[in-house]
């Protein structure tokens, strides 16, 4: 290791070892937890490693499925990845100045830690592990990176919000799962709205772009099969241009896996991942078996495992042939479904519109845990991380089909407080009819999908943009035309109109806790936590009376709360004034204004002269106020 990792070493300091939390830790009080969010298994299958992103600590569990240590982490620790000689493993953080810790397998000892970007997450390492690519989410790019020296190579662009990477088997492609659609919601039809996939050439570094299929929003993971020749991800597939009439046939919100031909840098088809009553909502993490045979998909929304036959369903994709049914088939007749089957499709743009597809090709495994997180396959047995409940769900794969799946606890049985109850029933899909979604589909961590809805509270018609539930509850009144009073009475709404589901209100209650509580993240526009001095000189202006921005935002909630025509109305829109939302973390909340009209605030600024601002100032001074809004 040379001088320059070496200065960077990160002293950290051994939780007591332990033999199983339990056994020496007194009762666990509310609010402390672990929040498992991922796993991976040593070379050898004997030792797991699971982050904790909410202790920010990584624990090691032995083959008795005992944790024996615990080590500190300086931030909340994202993704791991294990080198490919099976002694060292990396570990991202997240904070603005991301970081990567080095964990020596042996020791137990972390000998370094590597800065990356803001928001570091989903690390992958090159076959011959000469080369580490971590995945800077709020940055918008990848990090390629010599461990060795410690030194960034290179920063690649993505698209919005890369979260996830994985590397062929060759160390040539780097794929990129992107979470959440980059431009307009106001765009429908074939590739309108869709996330996509950055594919970056590690030998020339340069990116290339496959696009997910319209409505393809909150992607978590992807994975590459063994013999290279597939990207499996899986995400969100929703149906955005629908009113939201119905949950039924997964008409508001789908859950899918996307296969792509590595060779070729394409997209082969779109497979749903539910069956035609019952949603598998969230689905979060993808990886195969060492042979490829099987792909494990875990589901957060509904605390599962998906076992595929990827042979199978890959030979099926195959024999799709043109002709058949139209993509509304889902929507209407002839589509049906007898002992949860339908019409096989016969066409490949049928399969993302076919919820038995995968009959007879996929097992569904109850966890008995919450929350289902990041998985890795080792030998026969799955690991899966269980975030609410501080444990890791297991599964044989080479058991009886119906033997259920076992748990390793992590630590004391969480004792739950309200906000933590609030957090789980926002991710849960049990709050769903038909499990087809949970309030973080539209809202991942509480924030937007990227995608404009027909909801019915304001009639048909008219699709709005999400908004972030980051400040609601202190931001009324609520949704884009502020047909709701306060955020208290959308959660109710919400979970009668849009979840179609009856609770206490107690539930409600919890909800509101947990959102009220959530926290801006620093911008990424920020300098060392300060303001820039292109965004200083855009404060001035913000703040000048002349050019009138603080007028609607002033600080500190950078809302008057109140509704304004500014000239947005468009031709399916019943009103013309609409509520002024708080710009604190805009960065974060693109397309803008109500219909998702303009993908960046520059463009709402200049194209659409918001404020008329485009009037009042220059091009350098119009750059400095775009630079001051989006550091807010």
């Amino acid at each position: 290791m040379n001088d320059v990792l070496v200065k960077t070493v990160f002293l950290t300091v051994f939780r007591t070892a332990i033999v199983g939390w339990v056994g020496i830790a007194s009762a666990q009080q509310p609010g402390e937890y672990l929040g498992p969010c991922g796993v991976a298994a040593s070379k050898d299958g004997r030792s797991l490693f699971v982050i904790n992103a909410d202790a920010r600590s990584l624990a090691l569990v032995d083959a008795g499925g005992k944790v024996t240590r615990a080590v500190d982490m300086p931030a909340r620790p994202t993704g791991l990845v294990l080198g490919p000689d099976g002694t060292t493993l990396y570990i991202t953080c997240a904070a603005p100045r991301g970081t990567v810790c080095l964990l020596d397998v042996n020791s137990a000892k972390v000998t370094g830690i590597i800065p990356a970007g803001h928001w570091a997450t989903g690390p992958a390492v090159s076959p011959d592990g000469r080369r580490l690519y971590v995945c800077n989410r709020f940055d918008n790019d990848v990090s390629i990176i010599d461990p060795r020296s410690g030194k960034e190579l290179a920063r690649v662009p993505a698209s919005r919000e890369p979260i996830a990477s994985a590397v062929t088997p060759d160390g040539k492609l780097l794929f990129v799962a992107n979470h959440l659609p980059a431009g307009r919601a106001d765009r429908y039809g074939v590739a309108a709205v869709a996330s996509v996939v950055t594919v970056i050439d590690t030998e020339t570094r340069r990116p290339s772009t496959i696009h997910l299929i319209t409505g393809s929003s909150s992607v978590r993971g992807i994975c590459v099969s063994p013999d290279g020749k597939y990207a499996y991800l899986v995400h969100i597939l929703a149906r955005y241009h629908l009113p939201t009439i119905q949950l039924e046939r997964g008409w508001m919100n789908t859950n899918a896996i996307s296969i792509i031909d590595v060779a070729a840098r394409k997209l082969v088809n779109t497979v749903l991942l539910d069956e035609p009553g019952r949603g598998a909502a969230n689905p979060w993490d993808v990886a195969c078996t060492p042979d490829g045979k099987t792909v494990c998909v875990s589901h957060a929304g509904t605390h599962e495992l998906s076992v595929i036959d990827a042979a199978g369903m890959l030979k099926k994709l195959q024999a799709m042939q043109p002709g058949g049914f139209s993509n509304a088939s889902i929507y209407g007749e002839p589509y049906y479904d007898y002992e949860y089957g339908a019409y096989p499709p016969a066409t490949s743009a049928d399969v993302a519109n076919t919820l038995s597809f995968l009959k007879g090709l996929r097992r569904r495994i109850k966890l008995t845990g919450n929350g289902a997180r990041g998985l890795t396959v080792s030998g026969s047995k799955v690991y899966v991380a269980e975030y609410f409940s501080d444990s890791l769900a297991v599964v044989d794969l080479a058991a009886g089909k119906d033997k259920p799946a076992g748990s390793i606890a992590l630590g004391p049985k969480p004792v739950l407080t309200v906000r933590r109850k609030g957090q789980m029933y926002f991710n849960d899909a049990a709050f769903c009819h038909e499990q087809w979604q949970s309030c973080a589909s539209c809202h991942p961590d509480g924030r937007v999908d990227g995608l404009n809805w027909d909801l019915l509270n304001d009639g048909t018609d008219n699709p709005k943009n999400v908004r972030s539930m980051l400040l609601a509850h202190k931001t009324p009144p609520a949704m884009a035309g502020g047909v709701r009073p306060d955020a208290e009475t959308a959660v109710r709404s919400g979970i009668e109109h849009i979840q179609l589901c009856t609770r206490p209100d107690e539930d409600a209650k919890a909800i509101d806790e947990y959102l009220r509580t959530l926290q801006p993240v620093p911008s990424p526009h920020l300098v060392d936590g300060q303001l820039s001095p292109a965004a200083e000189r855009g404060k001035k202006l913000f703040f000048d009376e002349k050019v009138g921005c603080a007028k609607c935002h002033p600080a500190p909630l950078y809302t008057d709360l109140l509704q304004h025509d500014v000239g947005s109305k468009g031709p399916t829109d019943r009103r013309a004034d609409f509520d002024t939302p708080t710009l604190i973390e805009v960065w974060r909340t693109a397309p803008y204004m109500h219909d998702g009209h303009y993908a960046t605030i520059k463009e709402l600024l200049t194209t659409g002269n918001h404020g008329k601002i485009a009037d009042k100032l220059d091009n350098q001074q119009i750059d400095d106020l775009v630079e001051f809004v989006l550091s807010l």
